[in-house]
């Protein structure tokens, strides 16, 4: 890495206003300040942009009844050394999902010409070095540099964020390890990572391109490491932490809806990268009738339109045509 590269975070939000401010408040106490932060706001209710006016990210509201997505540029200082960082914040018009929101977040980084793009959720917290040690790391052969992602509460590697994949193209934990200590000062080579803190190379989005908007959620991050993967090596860097306020995206009936984008974006996934794959199919139709038939006993009164949403993934998917 050169000295003169620059760095910009993009974070994506929706609906939660302090897990944000927490996260920003963290990428301006880094060691080796970024240099600017794309704030993506997915059309928050709770909000979300009167509390970034209150604490300084922005000087100014959005303007109302959007139609299309709005950009509002500011600057705030960084903790460390007081330098400005440069502040993009992008009302959406509409909750464009997870991927919505980072395809938003790395065009518009890439395309103001950024060397490196450091992409989180709200619910992320990067410790006050991650940077600087993800960057140590960097090369012409590492595109993708990903930090240990740890339980803000346990204090464990969530493991289960840096993947590999088995023959059914399923993602698999690179180990079943969670202790810190079984990965400080180590580096692995994985085929894909959560966005909770890659540092993505703008060489990377040279070669692949942005996140896939149609995702929407639930995959649009596997699918994007994936690609870049199979371009350069995706590092993970053990000594780098980044936490996470993880909640397990399905908690009860009214969350049903996410498992229908599951099934259909693995099948989007498995149709890209190994569509002659027949057993990858058949598995997959194999685990989507046995999670509708799981939501049918713990959900007995749901319609039966909630119950075959895995099964309308994998048609869906098997339909689906880019463009």
């Amino acid at each position: 890495m050169r000295d003169s590269d620059t760095v910009c975070a993009v974070v994506v939000t929706y609906n939660r206003k302090n897990l944000l401010l927490e996260c920003l408040d963290a990428i301006r106490k880094q060691t080796r300040p970024v240099d600017a932060i794309y704030i993506i706001d997915n059309a928050s209710t709770d909000g979300t942009p009167e509390v970034l006016k209150d604490n300084g990210y922005i000087s100014e509201l959005p303007v109302s009844n959007l139609s299309e997505p709005y950009e509002i540029e500011h600057h705030i200082n960084n903790l460390v050394n007081g330098n400005p960082i440069k502040i993009f914040y992008v009302r959406m018009h509409r909750n464009t999902g997870s991927a919505g929101g980072f395809y938003e977040g790395v065009k518009r980084g890439y395309e103001r010409g950024y060397d490196w793009l450091w992409l989180m959720d709200d619910d992320a917290e990067p410790k006050e070095d991650a940077l600087e040690k993800l960057l140590m790391h960097a090369g012409s052969d590492k595109l993708c540099l990903c930090p240990l992602i740890v339980n803000k509460k346990t204090n464990k590697v969530e493991n289960y964020h840096h993947k590999n994949f088995n023959f059914f193209m399923f993602d698999i934990p690179i180990s079943k390890k969670t202790n810190i200590e079984d990965y400080k000062d180590k580096i692995f080579e994985i085929k894909a990572n959560a966005f909770v803190g890659p540092l993505v190379s703008k060489k990377a989005v040279d070669l692949v391109g942005f996140p896939n908007p149609d995702i929407f959620i639930w995959g649009d991050d596997t699918d994007y490491t994936y690609r870049i993967s199979r371009k350069r090596k995706i590092i993970l860097v053990g000594s780098a932490f980044i936490f996470h306020k993880d909640n397990p995206l399905i908690q009860g009936k009214d969350q049903v809806w996410k498992v229908y984008y599951y099934y259909r974006n693995k099948m989007l996934f498995i149709k890209s990268h190994s569509k002659f794959n027949c057993l990858a199919y058949l598995y997959l139709c194999y685990r989507a009738l046995r999670t509708s038939i799981g939501i049918l006993i713990k959900y007995k009164k749901l319609k039966f339109k909630s119950i075959v949403l895995p099964i309308k993934g994998i048609k869906d998917g098997i339909k689906y045509q880019k463009g």
